[in-house]
This record gives structure tokens, C-alpha cells and sequence, in this order.
């Protein structure tokens, strides 16, 4: 089947994942719930096992917004990886699995905000909406949530790899090539601290940048300085 050439900058978006084989048709999403500083040893062990058993990365997610905005980067920049493992528990404050599920489903609104998921702040300010159509176009879900053993993982992972259909559980999976569009490159453009507030539009921004000029250059001129 045919691979291709990651993007130069592949994963242009730091995080907390491993890097394993380039070529390889599967990423792995471990859900995380707990403080980044304090992850569980089974949330680690199943991060290993996807990248020991062949992912292409793997890693832990916690956010529904910043958290798959980085996701989404690193994806789409190597159009090798044409599945996404989900695995581990819930994220109780974000519902970061059902979101993750309900975006490769259903996409986003023209507020940016993820559809039908009841995740408290899904909204994907930072990317362009290419990417996330690409993101959706390239991949399929293979939803191992509430998984806690890592040979769950690594079969899932194997599976992948196959140049014919396997059936695993309730998929047929198998190494389809590489997804028939280049590499993407981008990364997260704006960070937004408080991602539920809806940014403003164009108008507003220059509005916004119009005052800041006029009140530097009202306190330039109080303050005896060439405005």
C-alpha cells in the first residue's frame, strides 16, 4: 500500500505523546483525568502499549478544545495515520471521548463549536475549519473507551496494520495507504485562555485595535511624548 512523506515539520504540535513509526495507519488517544503531574500508571501503560505496538503516535488527551486542536495539527500533517484509537476512562469536567467522537461524527458548527456533544467547552477557535474537514476526511474512530488493558490496545493497533480486512470486535480493519491529499502544515495560531468565550468578529477586532492606538496615543500626548 502506499505511504508518504510526513510533513517537515511533523508533529509540528508539542504534547503529551510518544512518537513511534511514521508509516504507520493508527494513532492512539488515551483519555486522561487527572492532573497532568499525577497520571495514573495504567493511563501510562496504555499509552506504551500503543506506540510498543506500532502507532504511529500516542499519547494522553484531556481538553476539548486546545487539547484536540493539537491533536488535529499533528494529524493531518502526516496523512499515514488513517485511524484513531480512543482509549481509557471518561474525563468527567470535559467529556473529552463523547467530544472527540461527536467531532469526527458530526464536525463543527459555524461557531466553531463541536455538534452534539454535552462537553462544557468545545470550541475549536485556534485551526481552520480545513483542517478539521481533513482530520474527519482522513480518519475513522475505533472507540476502546472504559478499556483498562493495554493487550486490548495493542491488538487494536495490530489490526490496523493488515493488509487485508481482520475483524476486530465490531470492526473490519486493515492498512487502507495513505490518505490521497498532502500533508497539511499548521499549527495553533491564537491561544485562547478562556476557550468557551466566543471571540469576536473582524469588525470588532479592528474596533478593538483602533481604541488601543487612540488610548496610546492619548497617553503618549499627557505624558509630553510625540504621538
Amino acid at each position: 500500500m502506499l505511504k508518504v512523506r510526513t510533513h517537515p515539520d511533523y508533529p509540528p504540535e508539542e504534547g503529551r505523546y510518544i512518537r513511534g513509526n511514521d508509516a504507520s495507519p493508527v494513532a492512539v488517544a488515551i483519555i486522561l483525568c487527572s492532573d497532568a503531574d499525577k497520571i495514573p500508571p495504567e493511563i501510562e501503560g496504555l499509552v506504551r502499549a500503543g506506540v510498543e505496538s506500532g502507532a504511529a503516535l500516542s499519547g494522553t488527551v484531556q481538553t476539548e478544545n486546545i487539547g484536540f486542536e493539537k491533536i488535529i495539527c499533528n494529524i493531518v500533517a502526516n496523512p499515514n495515520i488513517r485511524y484513531l484509537v480512543i482509549g481509557g476512562p471518561e474525563s468527567e469536567g470535559h467529556l473529552t471521548g463523547e467530544a472527540m467522537k461527536a467531532l469526527i461524527r458530526y464536525g463543527v458548527d459555524e461557531k466553531m463549536r463541536i455538534i452534539n456533544t454535552a462537553s462544557p467547552h468545545p470550541f475549536l477557535y485556534n485551526i481552520p475549519t480545513e483542517f478539521i474537514e481533513r482530520f474527519r476526511k482522513q480518519l475513522s474512530v475505533i472507540d476502546l473507551q472504559f478499556e483498562g488493558n493495554p493487550d486490548v490496545i495493542r491488538k487494536a493497533v495490530w489490526t490496523c496494520y493488515q493488509e487485508k480486512p481482520v475483524q476486530f470486535r465490531d470492526y473490519s480493519l486493515y492498512d487502507p495507504g495513505a490518505f490521497p491529499e498532502l500533508p497539511l502544515r499548521g499549527k495553533i495560531t491564537m491561544r485562547v485562555t478562556n476557550p468557551w468565550i466566543e471571540l469576536p468578529d473582524d469588525g470588532e477586532r479592528d474596533a478593538i485595535e483602533k481604541a488601543k492606538k487612540l488610548i496610546a496615543r492619548l497617553k503618549a500626548k499627557s505624558e509630553g511624548k510625540p504621538g
